[in-house]
């Protein structure tokens, strides 16, 4: 195959970077990465970086300039110079002819734009409500939409009326595949918390700690302490106590981690979507918000005996899956 694969990494938290970086060593081709976030210390050999302009700063005048368009995008600002710049630097490398396909880990604009240029759109959705106007666009754009999860434990309705233009690959994790320490799990508890933000403070979580009677270990959630390789952790603890991120849940399933999750509050709630089908599922016990103190002995204990069913979200081979998809709408690009 020649040529490159185009990939739009979103810049809030670090769940589309982590992403990108567990399927790209899958793909034979090079792939070019377009975001606001700095470029990372260390990427695959395959992948090369462009850093984009923000769109959001300063923050444009609303309602006045309305950047939805009247409510048919969900961000495009008017007379806004790092908008224009951005798109301008997409439309620039996709000029160059180079580009077979183009991957959007998420953008409904850039997935029509990209579109309107004449490259063939593979989005990697996110759970939640993704009903509104912007969205459908961009699904009746894109050649495949990627769903990181099951099928068979969460399958909205307007993701499969797009019939086989979806494909729900399963958890999409940097662990999948990675052997798992031998010794038991211990006593400790593990807070995994994302980088995207939390409504939990260090008062809550030393309440928690007090009441469950059992030493915690805290990765993000405002701790100041990240983990860039949290498998151990994941592993060793009694119990993983994480919000829902796609990425976390993933990771929580090829590491076979009894569970908490506790939904934050994010766009399209998609959080609070994913909780509620790791809930129904029996995956792990998922609670609406964060507990008050006295719940936590009886939650843990509850946690304790998940963990076994961790297979069902698919998390083995998925980034493979996502890429074999990725990889036909090039090799499709390529011989047009």
């Amino acid at each position: 195959m020649t040529g490159r694969i185009g990939w739009y990494v979103h810049h809030h938290g670090r769940g589309h970077l982590t992403r990108m970086l567990a399927i790209a060593p899958h793909l034979d081709v090079d792939v070019v990465c377009f975001s606001s976030m700095l470029a990372p210390s260390e990427l695959p050999a395959n992948v090369s970086w462009v850093e984009l302009a923000r769109d959001d700063v300063p923050a444009p005048a609303v309602p006045a300039d309305d950047p939805t368009a009247g409510g048919l995008l969900h961000w495009a600002p008017l007379h806004h110079v790092g908008h224009r710049s951005r798109l301008a630097v997409i439309a620039a490398a996709v000029g160059a002819g180079d580009i077979d396909a183009f991957v959007v880990d998420v953008s409904a604009e850039v997935t029509l734009f990209v579109r309107l240029l004449g490259v063939p759109v593979v989005i990697i959705t996110q759970p939640g409500d993704r009903t509104d106007e912007p969205h459908r666009l961009a699904y009746a754009a894109a050649r495949r939409v990627i769903a990181p999860w099951p099928e068979e434990i969460y399958a909205p309705e307007h993701l499969t009326s797009l019939g086989d233009r979806v494909a729900f690959v399963g958890g999409i994790s940097r662990f999948a595949g990675r052997r798992r320490p031998a010794q038991p799990r211990g006593d400790e508890v593990v807070l995994l918390g994302g980088g995207g933000g939390a409504d939990v403070s260090a008062d809550d979580i030393a309440a928690a700690e007090r009441a469950s009677g059992r030493p915690w270990r805290v990765l993000g959630a405002g701790s100041g302490a990240w983990a860039a390789d949290p498998w151990d952790a994941l592993t060793t603890a009694a119990v993983v106590v994480s919000w829902c991120g796609q990425n976390a849940v993933a990771d929580l399933a090829a590491a076979g981690a009894p569970a908490i999750v506790i939904p934050q509050e994010r766009p399209f709630s998609e959080q609070r979507a994913t909780a509620l089908a790791l809930g129904r599922s029996g995956l792990a016990v998922a609670v609406p918000r964060w507990p008050e103190p006295a719940r936590w002995p009886d939650l843990l204990d509850q946690a304790s005996a998940c963990g076994e069913g961790w297979t069902a979200w698919r998390a083995d081979g998925a980034a493979q899956r996502a890429a074999e998809i990725i990889r036909a709408e090039a090799a499709a690009g390529a011989g047009a």
